[in-house]
């Protein structure tokens, strides 16, 4: 095969005139169905609402939902009239929003009522106070000039936002030879998504990818797991991350799979979903996974149907892998390695890999996918069996980072190679094993964590003088956080303080599980903080941390 040189927007045109009645997409808990006709129609709509409201090609359009069916036709459309979808977490607070809105250069925001318990709305309205004052839905606000207009994915009547049937209104005055003439403008190298991803500086930076980035990706990603028109992937991951706007839904639509889509994840859905849509494919982080098959009633539903899948976002357990291929069924899952910087996916294992090399490595490179294993500091080529980090070139590095050409220069070298900061090794077979990070990045079921985030905004807290966050094991997710603090003196301070502190303004998976106080940190000879001897130390405290 080679690789393919089309959009978003031609992949779902295509399956349409080919597979017209063919399902394109579940929503059990919704009742709803839809072919690739539907699919293609439906899309088509969005992106002429998207024009009829004057969005331009190249312009940030910013997404924040679950996995909403508003959410699928939005980025399937954003990549028909030239848009580019900007992903937001779905745990984020203000401040997180506000950055992120702020860096993007967004000029519209489409969202949700809430989340779990948190109101969107209520957020946006902290930000933008004045769009009671709005007038014809025109968004003014000092914190953020460059956003225009708000679209709720609901009827719901809010002043100053349109609501989704105002907003879906704007495509009747929009011709098909307008969006035709939009579509043709577009190439295969246009950006039509940004990412958000941490970095060590504490700041979220924005991957910038393209169609043929993601595309591609996703392509391959199926091929890997043999997909084809017969199979049904059930995909209770979140759309904000990778995982499932490319692993999930691009794989998916790339070899006209049908998609079983769940808004949330819950164990009890994706088991009911596997079996009454007879799913060929499930995806997951390992604590999906742990959960589906703990659940006290797993051996109440059929997953006799499951063939393949992927278990991606942190380190499979073996247990956890030979327990999905007996009990579930799903002997040819596949495990995925890499990072949104890199579309994600760097490397994978296939349907036929001996189980062991599907649970010590992370498999091999795709196909046009070039790695090598570097020392660090030299830059030198390691050898087989030999630790380095993992770098990466090929038509699946990003861009760069959005408006942040510093940190695009720290990450991918003047010859093209994505560094990822990842430690590995590679075997003489070609498969590789991630053993560790450079950066500090803690994997939280699959949700990964950069400790400076976390600690510049503890260090606004009046009562703290510095903190550092590590992780430490945990048998449900892997890794939690755990946060070191020295308080200022004359400072009242304990842990529930410091939880209360930190509820309603960051995501709540970022709240550090334990925290300790002290007098000092260990330090070098050079005066840097030894972050593996406070990791050290945790283990050595009388709480065991689960483990």
């Amino acid at each position: 095969m080679s690789l393919l040189n089309k959009t978003v927007g031609e992949i779902v045109r295509e399956w349409a005139d080919l597979l017209p009645n063919h399902e394109a997409y579940v929503y059990p808990k919704l009742n709803l169905r839809k072919t690739y006709k539907d699919f293609d129609q439906e899309t088509d709509m969005l992106a002429k609402a998207f024009i009829g409201m004057g969005i331009q090609k190249g312009e940030h359009v910013a997404i924040w939902s679950d996995n909403k069916p508003q959410w699928l036709l939005s980025q399937y459309a954003t990549g028909k009239m030239g848009a580019v979808l900007v992903t937001v977490n779905t745990n984020y607070q203000a401040r997180e929003l506000e950055y992120l809105l702020k860096q993007s250069d967004a000029t519209t925001l489409i969202l949700d009522e809430g989340f779990k318990g948190t109101s969107y709305i209520d957020i946006v309205r902290s930000i933008c106070p004045n769009l009671l004052e709005n007038k014809d839905g025109v968004v003014t606000s000092e914190k953020l000039p460059k956003l225009k207009r708000i679209i709720l994915m609901t009827d719901r009547e809010e002043a100053g936002i349109y609501k989704w049937s105002e907003f879906l209104a704007h495509a009747e005055g929009v011709s098909d030879e307008t969006l035709k003439q939009r579509s043709s403008e577009m190439s295969p190298d246009d950006v039509i998504n940004i990412q958000y991803t941490s970095g060590t500086t504490g700041f979220p930076k924005g991957v910038m990818l393209t169609h043929r980035n993601i595309v591609n990706n996703g392509k391959i990603i199926g091929d890997c797991m043999k997909l084809t028109e017969k199979d049904r992937v059930c995909i209770p991951v979140p759309f904000f991350h990778c995982f499932g706007c490319v692993l999930g839904t691009m794989a998916a639509v790339t070899h006209a799979s049908t998609m079983v889509l769940l808004e949330q994840f819950d164990p009890v859905d994706v088991l009911e979903a596997v079996e009454s849509e007879k799913c060929t494919a499930l995806h997951g982080v390992p604590t999906m996974f742990i959960a589906e098959l703990n659940h006290p009633d797993f051996k109440k539903y059929n997953t006799s149907t499951l063939r393949t899948g992927i278990m991606a976002g942190s380190t499979c357990p073996i247990e956890v892998m030979k327990r999905v291929i007996n009990d579930m069924g799903a002997n040819e899952i596949t495990i995925c390695y890499g990072q949104t910087e890199s579309s994600p996916v760097i490397t994978q294992t296939l349907t036929d890999d001996p189980i062991a090399k599907r649970v010590m490595t992370v498999g091999k490179p795709h196909p046009y996918v070039e790695v090598k294993i570097i020392d660090p500091v030299t830059g030198d080529e390691m050898p087989i069996g030999s630790p380095g980090e993992l770098c990466t070139r090929g038509y699946h590095v990003m861009k760069g980072y959005y408006n942040n050409e510093e940190a695009t220069r720290e990450a991918i070298d003047e010859d093209g190679w994505l560094h990822t900061g990842d430690i590995a090794v590679m075997d003489e077979d070609g498969y590789i094993d991630i053993t560790g990070r450079i950066k500090d990045v803690i994997i939280r079921g699959g949700e990964n964590i950069y400790p400076r985030e976390v600690e510049e905004f503890l260090y606004t807290h009046p009562g703290i003088s510095d903190v550092q966050i590590v992780g430490v094991p945990d048998p449900k997710y892997g890794e939690e956080m755990m946060a070191w603090i020295i308080p200022k003196k004359g400072a009242t301070i304990d842990e529930e303080s410091v939880r209360s502190f930190c509820k309603g303004n960051i995501s709540f998976h970022k709240i550090p599980k334990y925290i300790k106080f002290t007098d000092e940190y260990p330090m070098t000879a050079s005066g840097k903080i030894q972050k593996y001897k406070l990791r050290e130390m945790a283990l050595e405290e009388s709480v065991t941390y689960g483990i």
